[in-house]
């Protein structure tokens, strides 16, 4: 509701930004001027909120009066200025160039919204809270305690966390009348616990909604809690029965943009293999083994970006951030993911899909699968150019960032759809627009 509702309030602000800029140009024939301008502007209007989306300005845990939340609804309006003013000078689709209109509504419209978010986000972090109460202590619980205290504009106030195995079940009552608790978490060991049904049971006069730990933790953080699913989760949340037709059609759109892609950068193939050969010496294109659906190996092409010998001493070890193998134009590539353009021909033979997990290299996927709980699943589904991981955890290097990326690799296979894949696409070229990968 919240998102619906600030996505209605930056249209509101949008078309007030218009309508002002109309009157201070054309107080006398102010209707007439409307009717010409608002549809080329209405055009306009979505393309400044689809990039207010990818750039992340639809997020709640992002929604803080903070440095990051001011630059990057000053990089949005600088982006979609830009369009803007390319949309009406450089593709002439309708018969006005609104030089100055233009500039008024961008000035009247950036005012309005800096102010709107601003208020928009300190309501949200000091309005009305719902009290929330843990039950069950565990590693997951903890953390979601952590991530409700350090992001308040999610709407919830944690009250207690109740360790049962040191308070026992008595309490509860007690702590739900006097806290006036709305919502109650409930770690599945809670469930061991004697009498601790009959106690939630009692509390439903309180107009208390109950939520297990794995879905809350879902709801609000985008991934997966590892330590409160079990084989049980798997089967009753990845069945892929339903996803039949979702996959025949993202098949076929894989095929159709890829096909559509390595037309368009066909030209500039000339131009990336020299530089490349330019920055050391070595083969234009990286081949390496990867897992991909169901466990089967295929290979992947890459442009190369590293030292042809990278991994002669060493065999294959984890590639870091600012990894000091990777030549300079090695780096640009990762930089902007043009080093990934390859992989369409992997698209296109099936091996590979736009959106899904990353593929991992097979001497890692053993230590994985040994590591990290429930490795194996995110393989039912193809590995992808970009993921719903990879746009949200850092590059990863390490058991443990193997493990938080796998949090949100299941997240994307249970929820994956045509709407979700859009959006991983999206701000997956917002990233590359800032140089955010590596």
């Amino acid at each position: 509701m919240k998102k619906t509702g600030l996505f209605i309030l930056d249209i509101a602000s949008l078309y007030s930004a218009l309508a002002i800029t109309l009157l201070i140009r054309y107080r006398e024939n102010f209707s007439e001027q409307h009717a010409i301008h608002l549809l080329p502007f209405l055009f306009i209007f979505s393309l400044w909120l689809l990039i207010l989306y990818i750039s992340n300005l639809y997020d709640l845990g992002f929604l803080r009066n903070n440095l990051d939340f001011y630059s990057s609804l000053f990089k949005a309006i600088v982006f979609a200025s830009a369009i803007s003013i390319a949309f009406f000078y450089l593709i002439p689709i309708f018969d006005i160039t609104p030089k100055t209109n233009l500039m008024i509504f961008i000035l009247v419209f950036s005012g309005i919204i800096t102010i709107d978010r601003t208020l928009f986000n300190k309501a949200n972090a000091s309005g009305f809270k719902k009290p929330l109460l843990i039950v069950g202590v565990n590693t997951q619980s903890l953390e979601l305690a952590k991530y409700i205290e350090e992001n308040p504009q999610l709407g919830y106030e944690l009250k207690y966390i109740m360790d049962l195995a040191k308070e026992g079940v008595k309490n509860i009552d007690e702590v739900i009348k006097n806290d006036r608790i709305n919502t109650v978490v409930i770690s599945p060991e809670t469930y061991q616990v004697p009498q601790i049904i009959d106690t939630f049971y009692r509390s439903l006069e309180n107009h208390v909604t109950f939520r297990n730990l794995s879905s809350f933790y879902e709801q609000i953080t985008n991934k997966v809690p590892l330590g409160a699913i079990n084989q049980v989760w798997f089967l009753e949340n990845l069945s892929e029965g339903s996803k039949k037709t979702y996959e025949e059609v993202k098949r076929f759109l894989d095929v159709v943009f890829a096909i559509i892609l390595e037309v368009l950068i066909m030209p500039f193939v000339p131009f990336i293999a020299l530089a490349i050969k330019i920055s050391s010496p070595g083969p234009v294109f990286y081949r390496q083994k990867r897992v991909g659906q169901n466990g089967k190996n295929f290979e992947i092409i890459k442009f190369r970006t590293m030292r042809n010998d990278a991994e002669k001493e060493t065999g294959a070890i984890w590639a870091q951030e600012n990894d000091p193998r990777t030549t300079w134009i090695g780096k640009i590539m990762r930089k902007t993911r043009i080093d990934e353009l390859p992989q369409l021909s992997n698209i296109l033979r099936g091996e590979m899909s736009f959106v899904g997990p990353r593929a991992e290299r097979p001497e890692f996927h053993d230590e994985l699968r040994v590591g990290v709980p429930f490795y194996e699943e995110r393989y039912i589904i193809k590995p992808g150019l970009t993921g719903w991981a990879q746009i949200n955890y850092r590059y990863g290097s390490s058991v443990a960032d193997a493990a938080e990326k796998l949090q949100y690799d299941l997240y994307y296979i249970k929820n994956r759809s045509l709407i979700l894949d859009l959006g991983v696409i999206l701000k997956t070229i917002n990233i590359a627009l800032r140089q955010g990968g590596r």
